[in-house]
């Protein structure tokens, strides 16, 4: 019980909320409503695959809100054209993973702090997006939303997708060398290198899938809605962070597992809803999350503590 103490935390609290929220709001229950905000949270929750690998392995990527953008216009332009969906993909990926390898470069081969990199690409990439699009909206051919399926199919099929890849990816950090590596990495990054792997290629790797990653999730996205928004990333870099690190994997890196992030960002994302039922100002969501960032980190830091002095 004791291991899996933060993820049964989390379930619990969120399960209150819900519970809370069908005796006071039963509205948020409604079965369209409540599909459109699952689905609108698929993107995050595959961004925050990436993200939990990154901090597996002891570094961070605040830049994703920055490349999520990139991603989605680049998608955007290139479903304008009318291009097949397979070119959409492939354009937002390879630009993930060409903005992801940018950050996986200058930490693991130049050794230089990842969230100052990080940092500097958010602010270079999200000025460099305003530049080009000028806060103009990209309008999407209509067979692109929602895949062609529909509104409840398409949905349905986010959902699921997501939901898969989280399931593939808690199996392969744990059942998978290259996922062992990263864990390993994360923990002491010597003594890895002294047991045979080469931390700077398990970084820049970590970098990379991000990316990719992020690549995906920003199709998710557009294929949403009738219009991409050059500023759809932004405060992405938060949510995707707050719910890694609430859901139990250690800033610290080498410690944690992806399933809690599932009900982590479940939980952060229903603070707004949540807020908006019992009638309280919507801006206290960003102080809430942050408040639910640091009770999570000083969880971890008196959980080491313990460890270290049993």
């Amino acid at each position: 019980m004791g291991r899996y103490s933060r993820e049964l935390t989390v379930a619990a609290v969120l399960g209150i909320l819900l519970v809370a929220l069908a005796i006071f709001a039963p509205n948020f229950f409604e079965p369209q409503p409540l599909l459109s905000r699952l689905a609108s949270q698929m993107p995050a929750l595959v961004a925050a695959i990436g993200m939990t690998c990154v901090l597996l392995s002891r570094q961070i990527d605040i830049s994703i809100g920055a490349q999520f953008g990139w991603c989605a216009v680049i998608a955007g332009v290139l479903a304008a054209a009318k291009l097949p969906l397979v070119v959409v993909l492939g354009g937002a990926l390879g630009a993930g993973a060409a903005m992801g390898a940018l950050n996986g470069a200058l930490v693991a081969w130049l050794g230089l702090p990842s969230i100052v990199v990080t940092l500097a690409t958010m602010v270079t990439g999200q000025e460099a997006l305003r530049l080009w699009q000028q806060g103009r909206l990209l309008d999407l051919p209509t067979g692109l939303q929602w895949l062609g399926f529909g509104q409840t199919a398409g949905q349905l099929l986010l959902i699921g997708f997501a939901l898969v890849l989280v399931a593939l990816a808690a199996w392969a950090l744990r059942r998978v060398a290259a996922g062992r590596f990263i864990y390993a990495v994360g923990s002491d990054a010597e003594a890895a290198r002294l047991a045979g792997i080469e931390p700077r290629r398990v970084t820049f790797g970590v970098f990379v899938f991000m990316g990719l990653l992020v690549g995906v999730a920003a199709v998710m996205n557009v294929v949403q809605s009738p219009q991409v928004q050059p500023t759809c990333g932004d405060g992405l870099e938060l949510k995707v962070i707050a719910a890694v690190v609430v859901g139990g994997v250690a800033v610290t890196g080498g410690r944690g597992r992806l399933w809690g992030v599932v009900p982590s960002l479940l939980l952060l994302a229903s603070v707004n809803p949540a807020l908006t039922h019992f009638h309280v100002q919507a801006y206290w969501e960003k102080a809430i999350q942050g408040a639910v960032i640091l009770l999570a980190v000083l969880a971890d830091s008196w959980s080491r503590r313990k460890i270290v002095s049993v």
